[in-house]
């Protein structure tokens, strides 16, 4: 495993309100221990070395118990929105400079049981500039934002939904700088955004899985994640 892994945890958090009223989402407690430190160990077990948490609201408090990451045997950087929050794209279009080329990215409320290196492996080997993991869904989780043609992303969109999308982002994504660096610095833009234009320019490369996420974006979410964890999944 080469690539860095960049988390997305600087929302406020509202949905989980009012546990992230004085918490940040990802210290929220998930059968017995913070949700961050889970993501870390996973991280870890992948083969990772390099995590960039981009951080805003309350995000002292991660740093205050995540470090420098030694404690869970990886590299951990941080990057701030400011005073202004960014969103998922500003803040990983800040992020850039500790990211390098390419890099994964997901989301600080998720929890992904998924092969990290053979997303990896799909991602030189299609040679896109981007590649978004993705779930047949039909609706189960999450409203389908995905339309998949002959094994590739033909539209992504989470703004306009259409009776052809199937699936769902996974959560998982690698990107190229490439990608981000047109866009002005501190400046608050949707990751979404980026991944609509990406699909219709046939520059975002599809991985499918087959097992579901986990989040704790909402109160059933948690709920749900919690029950995955009590199970006895070690991680």
């Amino acid at each position: 495993m080469t690539l860095p892994v960049a988390i997305l945890a600087g929302g406020l958090a509202t949905r989980l309100r009012p546990i992230t009223e004085r918490i940040p989402k990802a210290l929220v407690d998930v059968a017995g221990e913070p949700f961050v430190a889970r993501q870390l160990r996973y991280l870890k077990r992948q083969g990772v070395q390099q995590v960039v948490l981009c951080l805003g609201h309350l995000g002292e408090q991660v740093e205050a118990v995540v470090g420098d990451g030694a404690s869970f045997g990886l590299d951990v950087h941080y990057s701030w929105d400011g005073p202004t929050p960014l969103g998922t794209g500003g803040a990983l279009r800040k992020a850039l400079p500790l990211l390098g080329s390419a890099f994964f990215v997901f989301y600080g409320d998720s929890y992904l049981p998924i092969d990290f290196c053979a997303v990896e492996r799909d991602f030189i080997r299609l040679n896109l500039p981007a590649l978004m993991t993705v779930l047949h869904n039909q609706n189960r989780w999450d409203q389908s934002n995905v339309v998949l043609e002959g094994g590739r992303i033909a539209e992504y969109n989470k703004k306009q939904r259409k009776p052809e999308m199937t699936h769902i982002d996974y959560g998982l994504a690698i990107l190229t700088a490439s990608t981000l660096q047109g866009r002005p610095l501190n400046e608050a833009f949707d990751l979404a955004d980026l991944y609509h234009d990406l699909s219709l320019q046939n520059q975002l490369a599809c991985h499918e899985v087959q097992e579901r996420f986990y989040e704790i974006g909402s109160h059933q979410g948690l709920a749900e994640t919690i029950a995955y964890f009590s199970q006895g999944t070690t991680v």
